[in-house]
């Protein structure tokens, strides 16, 4: 039987009472603070950061410092972290803390083979005593809420999710957030609520339900299938980051967000643009700019090959930001002018 979870309704994860129950998932190589600004700013509840490595030693690369950028953020400010030693993990909390972290999320979902190939991310789901170590261990280390991203289980025969779900509960985990499919099945297939559903009904932390979730009618299905108190979007905001203002109109009200005009997508697309080639800089940012100008190509001109190939090719951030302009100018029925 579905548990519908009432409009009104607002996760809590500590001292914190969200404003909405959506969240961007923690996605490595997506999630950067321009991409979580962006996506706060249309109504995410909550940005974790990408994932960083509980390894100190490793916090001296030029990634690991953009990853533990969070200026400029709204509370709450999310870190994520994976690694498998209790002890390392509970140092990185504090010191991620010191700098200003307001929620520490450890990973155990990522299915990633360099991630697991270290018993890290979705394989300690294998290990459910390490897990216990592990919470109870970063738990205790700082004084604010720890919350945990895992998915169903290993595989389909070690589908454990409710006992990892009741093991983090117990051990004073703040929040859930489920990915609806083992690490086996990686990203293929439909995801699979009936786990979270399950979860959720076990515990009495708030749950989120994870996997497919790619559109307002999906969000409002899954919630009331899993009784979960909220969903955490990760690859449907790839090029959409405006999928959150629509997904929390429609749980709000029920009612559909009329859909951005193409001039105003055109100047989000072209401020996300200055924005990643402020935070990275000249070289880092044409090429971390590729990829979120793929994803809106895909989505928005259909990935015409011209447009892709000027977009991708571009050498540097004036050529790159020229050629946007020029296409998503044309898409949207304007004649591009130098900004």
């Amino acid at each position: 039987m579905s548990a519908r979870v009432e409009p009104g309704a607002r996760p809590r994860i500590g001292p914190y009472v969200l404003p909405a129950r959506v969240v961007l998932a923690p996605m490595a190589g997506v999630t950067d603070r321009p991409f979580r600004l962006l996506c706060r700013s249309f109504g995410a509840a909550l940005a974790a950061s990408e994932m960083i490595t509980a390894d100190t030693r490793l916090w001296t690369t030029a990634k690991s410092r953009h990853r533990m950028d969070h200026s400029g953020e709204p509370p709450p400010r999310v870190v994520q972290l994976a690694g498998a030693e209790p002890q390392q993990l509970a140092a990185a909390a504090r010191e991620n803390v010191a700098l200003g972290a307001q929620i520490i999320d450890l990973n155990m979902g990522c299915p990633a083979k360099k991630v697991c190939g270290k018993l890290c991310g979705a394989a300690l789901l294998t290990n459910e005593p390490l897990v216990a170590r592990i919470l109870e261990a970063v738990v205790r280390a700082v004084d604010v809420p720890v919350t945990l991203k895992i998915r169903t289980g290993w595989d389909h025969g070690q589908r454990n999710g409710v006992n990892i779900a009741c093991l983090a509960e117990a051990c004073g985990i703040a929040a859930l957030a489920v990915h609806g499919r083992t690490r086996a099945d990686f990203y293929a297939g439909e995801a699979e609520y009936e786990t979270i559903r399950d979860i959720k009904s076990r515990v009495r932390i708030p749950v989120f339900a994870n996997g497919d979730v790619v559109d307002p009618h999906q969000a409002r299905e899954v919630l009331d299938f899993t009784g979960a108190d909220g969903v955490m979007i990760g690859r449907a905001s790839h090029g959409a980051p405006w999928i959150f203002r629509a997904v929390n109109t429609y749980l709000d009200s029920g009612n559909e967000m009329p859909a951005l005009q193409r001039a105003e997508v055109r100047d989000i697309i072209l401020a996300h643009l200055d924005s990643l080639y402020f935070f990275y800089g000249e070289e880092t940012g044409v090429r971390i700019a590729r990829k979120h100008l793929g994803w809106y190509c895909e989505r928005l001109l259909g990935n015409p090959v011209q447009a892709r190939r000027e977009l991708m090719g571009a050498a540097d951030t004036s050529v790159q930001f020229a050629h946007a302009l020029k296409h998503f100018a044309a898409w949207a029925g304007e004649a591009a002018v130098a900004a």
